[in-house]
């Protein structure tokens, strides 16, 4: 028994030196909610169950590279401030009856002033933003140093592409070689030959939003009754949570930090709750949940597939810059974090997302998926001497520098897929999604199923 002089302190050290690991690891519990805000998630590079070296494997090199990109962070997405963050901040401004400094977890809004304003142009590329896509390019060059610099890189029409595709060009050329920035056109007219083809889409429908509301209210149930108790004359509402947790996102793009991240005014299990919900909203947008995702998706991943099986090509690198929407529905075509079969005759629908309670085990989640600058790369590796691998040409895909092993095609270094392989994968993906005109039911003329823009734009 311990002498009764010891210390309290000393005696918990005692005791956890004989707790069994959960125990200790309950004092060593550590969480960033930046790595869960779904749709606002800074880029980061999450890492899975199954860690695997980014680094090119033993025996392999990078014979050519495409990169695909969601666009850097901007200072506040139109339709999340115009719902969720303007009514919030105006129903703040125009509340006075809360002594918020008595209040620990709030204190900061009795001087509160928000970077976002009603004058604030929305969708605008931030600093940050500007910064990471540079950065982006500098980790581009340091992977693929025998690559050449490309002439030319692709964007979408918009201004936060455009701006993050040149940000990644200055961080990529050489002063004598400059890097031409092309801006595709995102049209309603275009069919598959875009970088948001999406929209060219008849069909393509937006139902995540409301899929996701059950959920929606459910998780915000217990912070709208926590923050009521706490201050019952501003009476909380869905709204006012998810404005506050939105800035949390948005205020660090701009600025670098927001106080609505602190865990004492959301802990961990309010962050868990919101990203669920953005996890649901975007498996029917753009993820497994919506039948046109695959057919969309399609004609970019068999046009990059082959630039990268050509011979020769114009360039050792293919890098272009888009929303979240296209490359979540590459990640679909290639079978990525889904961790449900296919269910019946058309592309099926990932049933792994219940809308009543969180599923811990899901493999889509939107944070790991499409954070800003959230990127896929597919990279051609010429393998000789890679210890119990046959020599020859594989392929490997990346999403946000980690190694994605595609479903029943991983066998070679690195989880990476062989050629021969890798053209079965193509085949059948042709087979199961081919035909954008005809899933999307295009009702204008010169459609088109194939992506041609990389060989001739404009």
């Amino acid at each position: 028994m311990a002498p009764l002089h010891q210390s309290a302190s000393f005696q918990l050290l005692s005791l956890l030196s004989l707790a069994p690991h959960s125990w200790v690891a309950a004092y060593n519990y550590t969480f960033n909610p930046l790595e869960h805000l779904g749709r606002v998630s800074p880029y980061f590079e999450p890492r899975d169950v199954q860690p695997s070296n980014p680094s090119t494997p033993q025996g392999c090199t990078v014979a050519r590279a495409a990169l695909l990109s969601r666009h850097g962070a901007i200072n506040v997405n139109d339709d999340d401030f115009e719902d969720w963050i303007q009514p919030f901040l105006v129903k703040f401004l125009n509340h006075t009856g809360t002594d918020w400094s008595s209040i620990p977890s709030m204190s900061f809004l009795a001087d509160y002033q928000s970077p976002i304003t009603p004058d604030t142009e929305p969708e605008t590329l931030t600093k940050i933003g500007e910064f990471e896509a540079t950065e982006l390019a500098n980790n581009f060059a340091i992977r693929y140093p025998s690559l050449k610099t490309p002439s030319k890189i692709w964007a979408s029409s918009p201004n936060r592409t455009f701006d993050t595709a040149q940000a990644f060009a200055h961080g990529l050329e050489n002063p004598d070689q400059p890097i031409e920035v092309v801006r595709v056109n995102e049209g309603l007219h275009d069919g598959a030959n875009n970088l948001v083809p999406y929209q060219s889409c008849p069909e393509y429908r937006e139902e995540g939003i409301r899929i996701a509301t059950p959920f929606r209210e459910l998780f915000t149930k217990p912070i709208k009754a926590r923050f009521n108790a706490l201050a019952p004359v501003f009476n909380f509402t869905t709204v006012d949570v998810v404005g506050m947790m939105l800035l949390c996102g948005y205020e660090f793009a701009i600025q670098g930090s927001s106080p609505f991240c602190n865990l004492d005014l959301f802990p961990p299990d309010d962050w868990l709750g919101w990203e669920y919900t953005d996890d649901i909203r975007y498996n029917y947008d753009v993820g497994y949940g919506n039948y046109v995702s695959g057919p969309v998706g399609f004609p970019w991943v068999n046009a990059t597939a082959q630039l990268l099986f050509a011979e020769t090509a114009d360039q050792d690198m293919y890098v272009s810059f888009t929303h979240r929407t296209l490359p979540s529905m590459a990640l679909v075509v290639l079978g990525l974090f889904n961790n449900t079969a296919f269910v019946g005759s058309g592309p099926g629908i990932n049933e792994s997302l219940p809308i009543d309670r969180i599923n811990p085990h899901r493999a889509w989640r939107t944070s790991n998926i499409s954070p800003d600058l959230g990127n896929i790369v597919i990279e051609k590796l010429a393998c000789q001497g890679s210890y119990g691998f046959d020599d020859g040409e594989y392929y490997r895909v990346l999403a946000n520098n980690a190694p994605q092993a595609i479903p029943n095609c991983s066998s070679g270094p690195g989880w990476s897929c062989s050629r021969s392989g890798f053209e079965d994968l193509l085949q059948e993906k042709e087979e199961r999604y081919y035909g954008y005109s005809k899933w999307c039911q295009v009702d204008y003329d010169n459609s088109t199923d194939i992506v041609t823009f990389y060989q001739h734009y404009p």
